[in-house]
């Protein structure tokens, strides 16, 4: 997975982030990011912590949209964060430097390599949002419970080339970010259980069938 600073020394970080006249920001825990960026076209990059993009609609019901640790990326346009509906919460307490993207278009000095390094790293990490995108949305689109489970599994299954699936957050994490009942997707996981299409340990999933 391409990291935003990929291939770019830590001296040549410095330059970069003073070149793009960066600023640095520490969030506590369970504080919202939005009221930070929200009038801003800005890129935010997680350099410690946890966070967490969360769309709550009219009804109250929350989906999970996006999980960002150590070195992801964010931003008022790629992350859909000027929609009301949608907030970025601190899991725990979280450090993060901002970039004003115009200074990004705008830099007199695109000629130095960390520079040409970091527009690079980071066109590879928009189009790879934008696949985790549609594959989301191949998920969310099925009807049932089930077949987003199924989708799911499938998509990771494809990814890591193994049946043996690692779920990246919790079983409530995982129904928010399906956008379903966790009752209910817990119902759906046992029954796939007892019919033999899976096995489950903690966060660990097994996928026993062959077409997926």
């Amino acid at each position: 997975m391409i990291q935003i600073f990929d291939n770019i020394s830590i001296k040549n970080r410095l330059k970069l982030l003073k070149l793009l006249e960066t600023h640095t920001l520490h969030i506590n825990k369970n504080s919202s990011i939005i009221p930070i960026i929200s009038n801003e076209n800005i890129i935010g990059i997680i350099t410690k912590g946890y966070a967490q993009i969360i769309r709550t609609d009219h009804n109250g019901n929350r989906t999970l949209i996006e999980e960002l640790q150590e070195y992801d990326i964010f931003g008022t346009e790629i992350s859909s964060l000027k929609n009301k509906e949608y907030d970025l919460i601190t899991k725990e307490p979280t450090d993060i430097i901002l970039i004003d993207f115009a200074n990004i278009i705008n830099c007199k000095e695109n000629n130095k390599s960390f520079y040409n390094q970091f527009t690079k790293n980071l066109l590879l990490i928009f189009t790879s949002k934008i696949k985790e995108k549609n594959e989301r949305l191949e998920i969310i689109t099925k009807k049932t419970i089930r077949n987003k489970l199924l989708e799911y599994f499938s998509i990771a299954s494809k990814k890591h080339s193994s049946k043996h699936i690692y779920l990246p957050f919790t079983f409530t994490g995982l129904a928010d970010y399906l956008g379903v009942d966790r009752t209910a997707m817990t119902r759906e996981l046992k029954n796939l259980k007892d019919e033999g299409f899976i096995e489950i340990k903690n966060k660990r999933i097994e996928l026993l069938y062959d077409e997926f």
